[in-house]
């Protein structure tokens, strides 16, 4: 047999095989507890049940097509500068939706500062996706868009993370999922900047990896920052919902709005503007 004919007989290896925005759905994104967390800090300021949500740098969509098949009722516009992951979304993402749930979408290939005609009921930026804004002011112009894309009544949520172990060079953390292994590597941070760098790989059990699928070149903002950058861009009020501990000081997964919180290692916590 000639060199040729091995190489055409070598067969890929899972890492080759592998598919990064599916891996990231099964390691990262839960929508349905995104969906759960909107609806709920809308009903708490409102009173009423939430009908259109705009995501920003929604990748996929996971969470619009999550929103829609919740209620009958629910519409769903997802932004995103990357036309790759959109398209994805759209022939992955949908076949347990029908017909009529898809049509109560709507992808916009743009930047998420662009002020859309329709204004939604809860806007999103989740992933600390805003976290690619590096200075104040581009921060600010952020959360100024994004007011102006909510409806009168309406809830800007992001996600925020912090403790001390975010700020470490050099350090991984894997998370064994079916089929693979899921590895979160915080890079590289600049105390005098802020800026960090971050990684997520993906290992498999013949030994190979999908090394850096997905790369993140952000700023660590503090709570307080984002809580006085969304009052400077007109937001009436901005409430921070902290994780619940169990006794052995697990979270729960249940966040309220807190005051004071712990000096936790590492923590997740929601920062939620209200128009």
């Amino acid at each position: 047999m000639s060199p040729k004919d091995k190489k055409k007989k070598r067969k890929k290896t899972m890492a080759e095989k592998a598919d990064p925005l599916d891996l990231y759905l099964k390691s990262v994104q839960e929508p349905s507890v995104e969906v759960k967390f909107f609806q709920r800090a809308f009903k708490k300021e409102y009173g009423r049940q939430p009908a259109l949500l705009r995501e920003d740098f929604c990748g996929t969509a996971a969470i619009c097509y999550q929103w829609v098949k919740k209620h009958p009722e629910r519409r769903a516009l997802g932004v995103d500068i990357d036309p790759v992951p959109l398209a994805w979304g759209l022939d992955n993402l949908t076949e347990k939706l029908t017909k009529e749930e898809v049509g109560r979408v709507k992808l916009m290939q743009e930047d998420v500062r662009h002020i859309s005609e329709e204004k939604a009921d809860v806007l999103a930026a989740q992933n600390f996706s805003f976290w690619i804004f590096k200075t104040r002011a581009a921060l600010v112009e952020y959360f100024k868009a994004a007011h102006d894309n909510l409806a009168e009544q309406g809830v800007f949520v992001t996600d925020m993370m912090g403790g001390s172990e975010v700020y470490q060079d050099e350090t991984e953390e894997t998370t064994k999922k079916k089929g693979f292994t899921y590895v979160w590597e915080q890079a590289h941070f600049n105390p005098i900047t802020s800026d960090a760098q971050f990684y997520i790989h993906f290992r498999f059990k013949d030994g190979s990896e999908l090394t850096r699928a997905f790369e993140y070149d952000w700023r660590l903002w503090t709570i307080p920052e984002v809580v006085e950058a969304m009052t400077e861009a007109g937001f009436k009020r901005v409430d921070v919902y902290w994780e619940d501990e169990d006794e052995d000081g697990e979270g729960t997964g249940v966040f309220r709005v807190r005051k004071h919180a712990s000096a936790d290692a590492a923590w997740i916590a929601y920062v939620v503007g209200v128009k």
